[in-house]
């Protein structure tokens, strides 16, 4: 099924991110905490795409199985770091060819070890390039998704700017949008209006992770420039030395957050599970129990 058809359906969605497992034993952790968060019947499913298409072959296996053996929704990641315009084309002619029907078309990042990003010689320079060309060549073929940042790219030169590169992105097709994390949600409401105001229509879905550990803090804060809100930040900061405690603190921080991103007319939720199954359950469903509408 196509996600858009998904929302024609649904008021609100509930989809969930995996990556491509990396070994034998990383494939049985997946496999036990995928299928935890299967019963829960997620609206779609997402599966990343490493790093200069590092994880290709196994990303294109996952679909396969997720798509084709599960009866799940599946959203296919693609970035066009590495491959020139033809090797693209190739690889979204595959998907299609497996009965993929949902994409999130990404420039991605650049390969391990390289400090910028730089663009096949024929390729694509741009997501909204490959949106372009994909919706051009594969006409009503695919719904397609593109993230965007709430609090900016880090390499956008101004929150303006950014909101540009988006709107060039929806214009060339992109169907919805899914969020970066963020922690304050006065930041992800004040983003959709920006977005609303600047012409750009479509879903802007949130994407939500909880904390589970103290080392995550500073990576979040390295990777996706988010911010900690400062009473977030105390209360992980007095229990970095309780695991537990640094648990409950972050699961009991998203279940708050997403009730208020619901109440306040979000769309649904895009959990980023890491392929860990505990915390998205228990947030998922402290969700549903407070208010079936959700």
């Amino acid at each position: 099924m196509k996600i858009l058809d998904i929302f024609e359906q649904r008021q609100h969605t509930f989809s969930f991110e995996f990556f491509p497992p990396k070994d034998e034993i990383s494939a049985v952790d997946f496999g036990v905490n995928a299928g935890k968060l299967m019963k829960l019947s997620p609206s779609f499913v997402s599966v990343t795409y490493g790093a200069g298409g590092s994880s290709r072959e196994r990303t294109f296996a996952l679909v396969d199985y997720l798509q084709n053996k599960t009866g799940l929704t599946v959203m296919a990641h693609y970035t066009c770091v590495g491959a020139s315009k033809e090797k693209v084309m190739q690889d979204i002619e595959y998907l299609k060819s497996i009965n993929i029907k949902n994409l999130m078309l990404l420039r991605g990042d650049p390969p391990k070890g390289a400090e910028s990003f730089t663009p096949h010689p024929d390729g694509f320079k741009y997501a909204s390039n490959l949106i372009e060309a994909v919706c051009s060549k594969f006409t009503n073929v695919f719904t397609i998704g593109a993230g965007c940042y709430p609090e900016k790219h880090p390499e956008a030169e101004t929150p303006e700017s950014d909101i540009a590169r988006l709107k060039e992105k929806t214009d060339a097709g992109a169907d919805f949008l899914i969020t970066q994390l963020f922690f304050d949600n006065n930041i992800y409401f004040d983003f959709v209006e920006k977005l609303r105001n600047a012409d750009i229509r479509c879903r802007v879905i949130p994407g939500i992770i909880p904390i589970t550990s103290y080392s995550q803090v500073e990576r979040f804060v390295k990777l996706s420039g988010t911010a900690i809100p400062d009473e977030l930040a105390e209360k992980l900061n007095s229990s970095k030395d309780n695991p537990k405690r640094i648990r409950q603190t972050g699961i009991d921080f998203a279940i708050e957050q997403c009730k208020n991103l619901l109440k306040n007319g979000a769309p649904g939720i895009h959990f980023y599970t890491l392929n860990k199954s505990g915390a998205t359950v228990e947030i998922y469903e402290t969700l549903r129990g407070i208010n079936t509408r959700y």
